[in-house]
């Protein structure tokens, strides 16, 4: 019972914070997205994609989160964008504190677009609110079609799936199908893109379809 009473504790506190980094996002009308999957989807290939072509329409910036290093950070930051990097030092998701100690280091004015990349693991950012607008998840063709199922709150909170990775399905065990169809079972809502990131860019490869959707919702927000 008190490791119940003490969670709950934790995530209040957290929501609080969540708040207050929401309402700061609001002032200055950032729209925030929180990238987040599994160890290895692609998400900080889709990241590159995605920022490759934004650049010049939209002014970005992030938040890298990882266990250790800043290597991601370092691969961000070659597309000019402020980055912020966050080694979480073993714990295994970003916390709505953590953002707000990053955020501090970027001056949000004149930023539209916010995108946290969270920490790879699909299940404890599934119950952490950093004051994002949206969880956009990640699956790749390569962990199989099941994952909705094995792991329903990530995909119950997320707003969008990003199937990523389409090129690999005639290499690996995964029908699209099943995978869109159990994505649905746990949340009929979802917005579904399937993508590329090692195919160039175009027609088919989704990047280009996400990426003119993210760029809508930002400036429609």
């Amino acid at each position: 019972m008190s490791v119940v009473t003490i969670e709950r504790k934790v995530l209040q506190k957290n929501d609080e914070l969540a708040q207050q980094n929401r309402s700061l996002f609001a002032q200055n009308g950032v729209f925030v997205i929180n990238l987040v999957s599994s160890p290895g989807s692609g998400k900080t290939s889709l990241l590159e994609r995605t920022l490759d072509h934004l650049n010049g329409k939209i002014n970005v910036a992030v938040v890298e989160g990882d266990v250790q290093t800043d290597l991601d950070a370092q691969r961000v930051a070659k597309f000019g964008v402020p980055v912020v990097q966050i080694v979480t030092n073993g714990a295994c998701h970003l916390e709505a504190k953590l953002v707000q100690d990053a955020i501090a280091n970027i001056d949000l004015k004149g930023v539209e677009l916010l995108v946290i990349e969270n920490v790879g693991n699909l299940v404890c950012p599934a119950g952490y609110d950093l004051g994002e607008a949206m969880k956009v998840v990640i699956a790749s063709t390569t962990e199989g079609d099941d994952k909705p199922l094995k792991y329903p709150a990530m995909f119950r909170n997320a707003s969008v799936l990003i199937i990523n990775k389409i090129d690999l399905v005639p290499y690996v065990n995964c029908n699209l199908e099943v995978l869109k169809k159990n994505a649905f079972q746990i949340n009929p809502n979802l917005t579904v893109f399937e993508t590329s990131c090692t195919i160039p860019t175009g027609v088919g490869t989704g990047i280009v379809e996400w990426s003119n959707w993210l760029l809508n919702k930002t400036r429609n927000s």
